[in-house]
């Protein structure tokens, strides 16, 4: 399978080697991102970006690229995150294939794909990446690093793994470990990618390729991104029209919303590779700031250093990120001595509603970031 990456994409080189946390190392390897506004003369105007699993780094429309990012009605000037103050970089995570090296990119020592001989992929590994292209553009401090879903927790290990690195943070819809639901559901994520035959070990191309699994993937993985009231208010029971039904078929598609979820995988499936999927879906298990303090997470948060401020959003109605480990987040930053605002919202979207419910999210992101000074804190960066 080959790479996905868009227009107008820069990359950052990685040092080589570069050291992975759970051992080996990556050799001749760069990340992907893009950057909107403009960086000031003293280099203290910047914001950084970690995404979710899925998303490249085009989190909005450019001078690269024209096409609307998936981020596009937060990003710009005027909008919540400005870009007439703000320098904002979007970096894709490393281990995708939108662009940073990942399993689908070329291994220099064989010629061909890493595949499965990509080493052991872990958060902490994609907080360094990111850390990487942020010296790379010239910025010792960030102002803020926002991190939503995946890249909440990204966000949280590039914190506590180089502190003072951000004078603020926010987080969306992240959490500081994986909880066993979210496990679970993971699991069987990948497990029907792996028991699809043309997974082959690892071993597939566009001929051969297993688009079954990578279907049933992305539909457990849709279900649990929305809510059940979601699902109950824009579909219902409703039954689709005869002409829609393949009624010559056993146990075919009879709802709507199954005719929904059958569509949005068959969209994804041949859009991401299904090596990545498996590397970047269990970096998230392994995931647990706690880790280092005796499991404790709490302890984790708030040995967490040089974050001034910091805003917390979560969503109600989220099933995979669930509300509680928002309000987990936001405990241990004020427990770290970080003035740290707590937002529960009422979202019925679930966890993907930071994508699409703009009317509630873009004045919490805009308010939060207009409160923050234009002074660099770089002083009190702890070595």
């Amino acid at each position: 399978m080959a790479e996905f990456t868009p227009p107008g994409t820069r990359w950052v080189d990685l040092p080589s080697s570069f050291p992975m946390k759970r051992g080996n190392a990556l050799y001749g390897a760069r990340m992907a991102y893009e950057t909107w506004g403009t960086l000031n003369a003293v280099h203290d105007n910047a914001i950084l970006i970690l995404t979710g699993m899925s998303p490249d780094a085009h989190a909005a429309s450019n001078t690269g690229n024209p096409a609307p990012g998936w981020w596009e009605w937060m990003i710009g000037p005027g909008k919540p995150i400005d870009t007439q103050r703000w320098f904002v970089v979007c970096v894709n995570a490393l281990g995708s294939c939108k662009g940073s090296t990942g399993p689908a990119s070329i291994n220099p020592s064989t010629g061909a794909p890493y595949r499965l001989d990509f080493p052991e992929l872990s958060i902490e590994d994609g907080a360094d990446a990111a850390l990487a292209v942020v010296h790379a553009l010239g910025i010792t401090q960030l102002a803020c690093v926002v991190g939503n879903s995946m890249g909440g927790m990204t966000a949280l290990s590039l914190l506590a793994r180089h502190p003072g690195i951000a004078r603020s943070h926010i987080n969306i819809c992240g959490a500081a470990r994986a909880l066993p639901f979210s496990i679970a559901i993971r699991s069987l994520q990948r497990e029907a990618i792996r028991l699809d035959p043309h997974w082959n070990g690892g071993d597939y191309n566009d001929t051969s390729y297993p688009e079954n699994g990578m279907r049933m993937a992305r539909k457990l993985g849709v279900v649990t991104y929305r809510s059940a009231l979601e699902w109950d208010g824009r579909f219902g029971r409703v039954r689709l029209d005869a002409e829609q039904r393949e009624d010559d078929e056993p146990f075919a598609l009879e709802f709507e919303v199954e005719s929904y979820l059958e569509a949005h995988a068959r969209r994804f499936v041949r859009k991401y590779d299904p090596n990545c999927y498996l590397y970047l879906s269990r970096s998230m298990d392994w995931f647990d700031l706690g880790e280092a303090h005796g499991g404790d997470t709490l302890h984790g948060l708030a040995s967490i250093a040089g974050v001034h401020a910091a805003l917390v959003i979560g969503v109600k109605t989220d099933i995979l990120f669930p509300i509680q480990q928002q309000e987990e987040i936001a405990a241990g930053l004020r427990n770290a001595g970080c003035d740290t605002r707590f937002l529960p919202m009422p979202s019925p979207q679930g966890h993907d509603a930071f994508l699409v419910d703009a009317a509630r999210f873009a004045p919490a992101v805009a308010s939060f970031l207009r409160t923050l000074p234009n002074q660099n804190f770089i002083t009190e960066r702890v070595a």
